[in-house]
């Protein structure tokens, strides 16, 4: 009786806390919705409801262009981040070689490392070398953490993966590139795509790192929001477009997630 009378307490109180743990994460988000459809410009009086906000994001020349600049960067990065990751999840699962240890440890490494070391790192590395900042080094330097996220993803999606299988097809005749393309890529793919998504949100939420690494004229979506916030503070047309980067991104994980269950359940 007694412990049916904790089990109950206990319960009651993870409830509790779960519910308190969801209102933390997401009130904010609720309030910023509800905002950004606000008719007036004040972010704590509610006067109506109204789409205007939306229609303005979509008319602005300035958050524009920092769209199209972002979506050209996590785009460029997360392309070569993806050959590169999957080439270095193989290699490091499917090789030895001296210093293999040291090599993974390195390549896991952004993952651990503040942004603000990333971002100083490649500004200096960039100044050493006299390269002018712009749209490319912004590239470069997500290039670094995106090949991490690509390759920590697919080596998850690998260990699940039976290496017989190569084996057999290089017994029956495949090369090592045939055995690679035929029949270890395709069930990647997977894990490929799933880490390609993850790698291209945070792409697109990167701040830091595109701050520091930004030349003249080279403008990405966060970049933009920022300087908006400290010239003008927050406004409804930041809400609306605040809330349509919290729905692609939902989405994106979401994708990525069914993507990867999806993988999971072919390889089971």
């Amino acid at each position: 009786m007694a412990n049916s009378i904790n089990q109950s307490r206990v319960k009651r109180w993870q409830t509790w806390y779960t519910v308190i743990a969801f209102l933390y994460m997401y009130l904010p988000i609720a309030v910023l919705t509800i905002f950004s459809f606000n008719k007036s410009q004040s972010p704590s009086q509610w006067t109506g409801f109204t789409w205007e906000w939306y229609a303005k994001f979509l008319q602005n020349p300035t958050l524009l262009t920092a769209l199209r600049n972002s979506l050209s960067v996590a785009l460029t990065a997360v392309s070569v981040s993806a050959v590169l990751g999957t080439l270095t999840a193989v290699g490091l699962a499917r090789y030895y070689f001296p210093g293999k240890g040291l090599y993974r440890g390195v390549s896991y490494l952004p993952l651990i490392m503040p942004d603000i070391a990333i971002a100083v790192a490649t500004l200096v590395f960039f100044a050493a070398i006299k390269l002018p900042l712009s749209l490319v080094t912004i590239v470069i330097a997500h290039i670094v953490f995106c090949l991490s996220y690509v390759a920590v993803v697919v080596s998850s999606r690998l260990a699940t993966i039976d290496p017989k299988l190569e084996e057999a097809a290089l017994d029956l005749g495949a090369t090592p590139i045939q055995a690679f393309l035929r029949v270890l890529l395709p069930q990647l793919l997977p894990g490929i795509l799933s880490g390609c998504l993850l790698a291209f949100i945070l792409s697109m939420d990167d701040l830091v790192i595109a701050y520091f690494t930004a030349g003249v004229g080279a403008t990405t979506l966060p970049i933009a929001i920022f300087a908006s916030l400290r010239s003008g503070g927050v406004t409804p047309e930041l809400n609306a477009l605040s809330v349509l980067l919290i729905i692609a991104s939902a989405s994106m994980a979401a994708i990525a997630e069914t993507v990867r269950s999806w993988g999971n359940h072919d390889s089971g």
